[in-house]
């Protein structure tokens, strides 16, 4: 009897929160369960912000869409909560708590006690207040170094979700095909398999943690004409399959994203948000992606405001549905009402509701949030205080030490040294000339998504929440002895010219020139660099090669450092300057990096994502073209860069010998085996990043004069040899041919041993024998490299 009453007083747990069933029974049965609109529910996102009280989040009203009222929204159950930390300044800890209590009156106030799922910017580094602002993404393709960005992502992924944040909205994917485009800066390089390696490291640290990545932007966006934010974009299957898709194919095969964001932009007409055969036929059916498509930020309204495909929110939401995409974000618009009206009046069937639903219910299991016992309370707040607000503020580090080390390793390694007539590394200087607009600028060695570009604009009375040390800071710390002038000269794009005569006074009476020039990250025009900051050239913005001029005609030995979000023309200073030092938007200890390269502390070891132009107005184009893309006799534009895909300095010197091949030929589904030796020959110890380029002389169709197929980061002590066997799989020469099937043809191949695109060291020849073969997405996607019996680190 007893046992009886304790049997009646055990309520049965839900068999979507019972953990012990599986995850495809659990949300069968919360789908059977639910009505239309707590299905539809499930698939938008509601756009907030924390509040810095610890109270609930609140609805933020963004000037393209209407008030969102959470109260009659919440009893049918929310899918997403947008960037509650990453829209205004909040404290880490209090903004913690605001998103706790916000997904327990969430899960509270929806019959099947579902939390939203939250997620975030983190584009380079977590979006939040006083969170750590890592090197961008171009950076981390300048280290050439895809294990050190996976622990970059992992430190990432670890402080989102430590504060209550479950997905990522990164990596961007998109390959540079013409550096005018505003948001270069947010992209890794100019080539798809650096990108591809870099972006899956991202990927591989970010879900490690627990994190959803985010692949975006699928696919096409970088190729707009023009390089104008969301312009149409003019590419071929070619284009498209061998250049573009790379990244994206070996982001979900090795690198597990679960999910992916669709493009703005449309190709041959075809918006990303309503291609059924891209999100569906190629991303699901083909690479067997299984996790949720999200909408690029109010991109399915685009297909009715931008792309007019669509004659109305309901008709835009169908197309989407269709297409493969889950969920709208940032917030409810095509997918409230009249997805609603729509699926009951027969305009779109439920079923594409139910397909969509059943991946974000997958998803949501596989994070815990169906659970039995799933609680909001985050793993930053276990032990807190929670009724005493005000006692948590500050309690949350999300810009640790171990973070501002990584930080600093990572621009360590970014930073490029261009050119260098003998000058660098400075030797004691006693009177430096520190000139130019980002010299003295705290912020100008962040990009356009770090919390303080991004939101901390539009707060400028809420300090910025990290030390962002100017290189005037560290290199008056880096050289105690020497005495300073700085001028600011001119401004980033002002084009005022007033104080250039000030500048080169401090030129003329100093030992050293530093001019420190670039750009100013922003939005929409906000920057010289950033989301919707297109150029209309690659000159540098403002009045800023005035000022360079001016300088060089001074006769004092100038270096040129430039903090960019992309690569700019430096005229008469791409020979004329004494060395020339790049560094694209180091984060918050970019210029401790700088500044320790400069006074030789720090041997660069950065390699060029993009080629960095001769001349201002030779765009589109990158190394990765074809013998017409180069300079020929049959134009009188040459496009040939100042400095190649690849190139970067050191203070040491490395030597490349005894190339050998174990078989010159190799059937066209087998593999080549190179050794070669390395040896530093300078007085320092230094790292080489050893490329390896395909060239196809001859192919049935056009092909880029070589692409990078492999990689690696060497250190060398001085006098030290070591032996590098590289392993090449023929799959590595396959490309997409004239039926648009990928193959791997028979005939001779030309593998180049570089230090850049334009410095190779060794080269042999070989030949693919026997029949075309054709690999599909199974197929080998990397060299592999060993030293003596111990692997290095590869891409």
């Amino acid at each position: 009897m007893t046992a009886n009453v304790a049997e009646e007083k055990t309520p049965a747990v839900p068999v979507w929160n019972d953990r012990a069933v599986s995850v495809s029974e659990r949300v069968d049965a919360l789908v059977g369960a639910m009505t239309l609109r707590e299905k539809i529910a499930q698939l938008y996102g509601v756009w907030v912000g924390a509040s810095d009280e610890g109270g609930d989040v609140a609805p933020h009203q963004h000037d393209m869409e209407e008030a969102v009222d959470l109260d009659v929204l919440l009893p049918a159950g929310l899918g997403q909560l947008t960037r509650p930390f990453g829209t205004a300044p909040v404290d880490a800890a209090l903004g913690a708590l605001s998103l706790m209590r916000s997904q327990a009156r969430i899960a509270a106030e929806n019959r099947f006690g579902i939390p939203a799922l939250a997620h975030e910017e983190c584009l380079a580094g977590f979006a939040a207040w006083g969170a750590t602002a890592y090197p961008v993404p171009l950076s981390w393709g300048a280290t050439f170094d895809p294990v050190l960005v996976r622990r970059m992502a992992a430190a990432i992924g670890r402080d989102m979700r430590a504060v209550g944040v479950h997905q990522g909205l990164a990596p961007v994917l998109d390959v540079v095909r013409d550096a005018r485009w505003g948001r270069v800066e947010e992209t890794i390089g100019e080539d798809p398999y650096l990108v591809a390696t870099i972006g899956t490291a991202y990927v591989q640290g970010l879900e490690s943690a627990g994190i959803v990545a985010t692949l975006k932007h699928f696919v096409g966006y970088s190729a707009s004409r023009a390089g104008r934010n969301l312009a149409p974009s003019s590419v071929g299957p070619r284009e498209r399959a061998d250049v573009l898709l790379p990244p994206f194919e070996m982001a979900v095969r090795e690198g597990g994203a679960r999910s992916v964001m669709h493009a703005y932009t449309d190709l041959d007409g075809i918006p990303a948000a309503a291609d059924e055969d891209l999100l569906t036929g190629l991303l699901r059916d083909t690479w067997g992606f299984d996790g949720t498509v999200v909408a690029d930020y109010f991109g399915i309204a685009f297909l009715t405001t931008l792309h007019a495909i669509a004659g109305d929110w309901a008709d835009a939401a169908g197309a989407a549905l269709r297409a493969g995409v889950d969920v709208e974000l940032p917030t409810v618009k095509t997918f409230g009402t009249p997805l609603e009206e729509a699926v009951t009046d027969g305009r779109v069937p439920e079923t594409l509701i139910d397909r969509a639903l059943r991946r974000v219910l997958t998803q949501k299991t596989a994070l815990g949030l169906l659970d039995a016992d799933w609680t909001p309370l985050p793993l930053a707040l276990t032990g807190a205080d929670l009724d005493t607000p005000d006692t948590l503020r500050g309690s949350i580090d999300l810009d640790s030490p171990a973070n501002r080390a990584l930080a600093r390793t990572l621009a360590e390694e970014a930073v490029v040294l261009l050119s260098n007539d003998g000058i660098l590394p400075l030797t004691a200087p006693r009177r430096i000339a520190l000139l130019g607009p980002n010299a003295d600028e705290p912020t100008a060695v962040l990009g356009c998504y770090s919390f303080p570009q991004h939101i901390g604009v539009h707060h400028p009375h809420s300090p910025l929440g990290i030390t962002l040390p100017t290189l005037r800071d560290t290199l008056t710390a880096e050289f105690p002895d020497a005495e300073f002038r700085a001028v600011r000269g001119t401004g980033i794009d002002d084009g005022d010219t007033s104080g250039i005569p000030e500048a080169v006074r401090a030129a003329r009476d100093a030992d050293i020139a530093v001019v420190v020039l670039g750009d100013r990250a922003g939005l929409f025009g906000r920057g010289t660099s950033g989301e919707g900051c297109d150029a209309e050239s690659l000159a540098l913005p403002g009045a800023q090669q005035h000022l360079l001029d001016a300088l060089l005609d001074t006769g004092t030995p100038l270096v040129t450092v430039l903090l960019a979000g992309r690569p700019y023309a430096l005229g008469r200073a791409t020979d004329e300057s004494a060395a020339i030092v790049q560094a694209f938007f180091p984060g918050e200890e970019g210029t401790h990096a700088i500044a320790g390269i400069l006074a030789g502390r720090l041997n660069p070891s950065g390699r060029l994502p993009v080629s960095v132009p001769r001349t201002p107005g030779a765009q589109p184009t990158t190394y990765l073209g074809p013998r017409l893309a180069h300079a020929n006799n049959v134009s009188n534009i040459d496009p040939t860069p100042a400095f190649p895909f690849g190139h970067g300095l050191t203070y040491t010197t490395f030597h490349w010998t005894d190339l050998t091949v174990d078989h010159h030929e190799a059937p066209t589904d087998g593999e080549f085996s190179l050794a070669l030796t390395i040896r530093n020959t300078g007085r320092r110890p230094g790292t080489e990043t050893v490329q390896l380029y395909l060239h196809d002389p001859v192919a049935s169709v056009v092909q880029p004069l070589q692409r990078l197929i492999g990689y690696t980061r060497l250190a060398l002590d001085p006098g030290q040899a070591r032996r590098l066997h590289v392993t090449v799989p023929a799959d590595l020469a396959s490309f997409t041919g004239r039926n648009g099937q990928r193959t791997t043809e028979p005939g001779t191949l030309e593998l180049r041993l570089a230090s850049s695109s334009t410095q190779p060291h060794l080269t042999t020849h070989l030949t693919l024998t026997g029949p075309e073969h054709h690999p599909d997405h199974t197929r080998h996607l990397h060299a592999v490299f060993v030293v003596g019996q111990e692997p290095v680190a590869r891409a």
